[in-house]
Parts: C-alpha cells; structure tokens; sequence
C-alpha cells in the first residue's frame, strides 16, 4: 500500500440478544472502544450490562420535535455512564436510540470522558449535521491533559467517526464543500467534480455534484411540484422537510408554472433521492442524471470511472 492511502478496517456488530432491533454490540478490531447502542425497548438492557458502568460517554439521539425531518443529539460523559445515561434519559423525550461509548480495558479517567464529551460537542456543532440539546458548548481549552493523553484521545475520536457512521449516526461527518463554502461561486467551490443534471420536458433544471458518497443538488437547481405522482411516503416527508426548511421555496412564477427552487444547495444519500425530489415522482436517478452538457447518464458515467481505475491498476 503506498503512502497516503488508508487502510481498510474490521468492524464487529454482534446482535447481543439475536435481534436487529434489540442491543447491539460493536467494536473495531485493535481499538479498545466499546460501544453499545439500543432503542427504548432494550435500554433496560443496555444500563445493565458491565461495561457500560464504567467512565465513558453516552449519546441520545432522536427526532427533533421542533424540526421536521431533523435530528436531535444530547452528548453527555460520566464515571458511571449507566448511570449518568439513565438521568438524561428521564429527562429528555425525544431520545429514540440510546449509544454509550467505554473501553474493554476501562482505562479512561474523568479527565478523558469530560474531553471527548467536549470534542464530540464541537465536532458536532461544526458539522451542522443535527441539533445539539446539549444547552452550553464546553471549552475544550479547559479540559486540560498531557500532551500524549490529548492525541490518544483524538485517535479515539477518529475510531468514532469510524463505527458512528455504520450505526446511522453521521454527526461527526463534515459537510461536503460544495455545500458549507456557498460564499464562493459554485463553479469555484466543485473544481474537480464532474456535474450532472437533467433537463426535464416541463422546463425543470436541476444541476448536482457528488462528493464524499453524497449527491449534492446545487442552488438555484428546480423541482416540480403538484405533478400528481403517487409519491412514497418517506420521499414526500423528506420533501416537506425541505421545504419547511426554507431549501425548497416557491417563488411567484413557480405559483402558476408548479415549479420549486432551491435556495440551498442540499446533500441527498443517493441520485435516485435527489431525482424524487426534482421530478416529483419515483426516479431512477442512475438513469436520469445525465453529464452536464452530455447525454451519458450517471449509470454510465460510473462505469465508464471503474473500467479506467481497472486499467490503472
């Protein structure tokens, strides 16, 4: 493996009781982490288990009830995480998923609990992926540790950033340029991307990136709206969460022409969601993002990326 390529990693997610929706287990192999994630229904389970009555952090994660489609996160640490995750559990009715994050060893002190809890805030809030019910942001200044002990700690983050995502929580994840450096022209902020769009018969145009495994459509891009599609219900909440969200808007031309703006550029988990919401209808993305100023589709596109990455090889 050459310098500056990573290298791939083993990740463990045990069904403690055998049952995807019961307590989970999961670790990456030659990290002493140990994370435990349940829903309401085994929470019971997860504040009994040994591990998790040791020095550690804990995350609530839920839908936030004042957001539509969003996401709420309470990040909180303790001696006893069992403990300390039960009172903010009371506390707090938004919480559908419990996580709590220890070590096999039971090596961290205090010291290094109140760390990560402030790391883990402030990665969170930079990325702006979800909202934080945590009330104040800690100053991490002030979480003072020796020099060795504060890049142990980072390396624990990073084995969280890690195993996070492949539990379906991406708050640590930084958003995609395209994205967070609006100030700049568009064309400037996806140099090196290639650009898809499409170009709909109704006079729709919508224009996307893709970058770091999301589809981002760029403002300005439009969708049609009212088209009488049978929608899936998932699709036509995630669109109403756009548009509550002030990203899709109306304006008064789109009043009579049924057309959506984008006001903001938006990252979508795939073409296919990015196309639903743009045509208004189900979509094969694949086939209906085209090469921006081609007709070779997205599904082509990559094909035509992974046989030259072959012939690299």
């Amino acid at each position: 493996m050459s310098a500056g390529e990573t290298f791939g990693r083993t990740i463990q997610l045990f069904l403690v009781d055998g049952k995807p929706s019961g307590l989970r287990k999961a670790t990456i192999q030659g990290w002493t982490g140990l994370l435990f994630v349940s829903g309401a229904s085994a929470f019971g389970d997860l504040t009994a288990r040994d591990e998790v009555d040791r020095t550690g952090i804990y995350i609530l994660s839920g839908p936030d009830p004042d957001k539509a489609g969003a996401t709420r996160v309470y990040i909180g640490s303790g001696n006893s995480v069992a403990e300390r995750i039960k009172q903010s559990a009371l506390k707090r009715d938004f919480w559908e998923t419990a996580i709590t994050i220890t070590t096999s060893d039971d090596d961290l002190s205090k010291g290094h609990a109140e760390f990560l809890e402030a790391r883990l805030i402030e990665l969170t809030a930079q990325a702006g992926r979800v909202t934080l019910d945590n009330g104040t942001q800690p100053d991490t200044g002030r979480r003072r540790l020796p020099e060795a002990d504060v890049a142990n700690m980072e390396q624990f983050l990073a084995n969280m950033q890690i195993i996070l995502p492949v539990i379906g929580l991406d708050m640590l994840k930084p958003q995609p340029r395209a994205v967070t450096q609006t100030a700049k022209p568009v064309e400037e902020r996806t140099t090196g991307d290639v650009q898809f769009e499409i170009r709909h018969k109704s006079g729709v145009q919508a224009t996307a990136v893709e970058e770091d495994g999301e589809f981002i459509v760029l403002e300005g891009s439009e969708a049609l709206t009212d088209t009488g599609y049978v929608q899936h219900n998932t699709a036509q909440a995630f669109k109403e969460k756009l548009i509550a969200q002030g990203i899709l808007f109306q304006t008064a031309q789109g009043e009579s022409d049924g057309k959506l703006r984008f006001a903001a550029p938006w990252g979508f988990s795939s073409p296919s969601a990015a196309a639903a919401v743009v045509l208004d209808r189900h979509s094969n993305g694949r086939i209906e993002w085209k090469v921006k100023g081609s007709k070779q589709s997205y599904h082509d596109w990559q094909q035509a990326q992974a046989v030259k990455q072959e012939a690299a090889e």
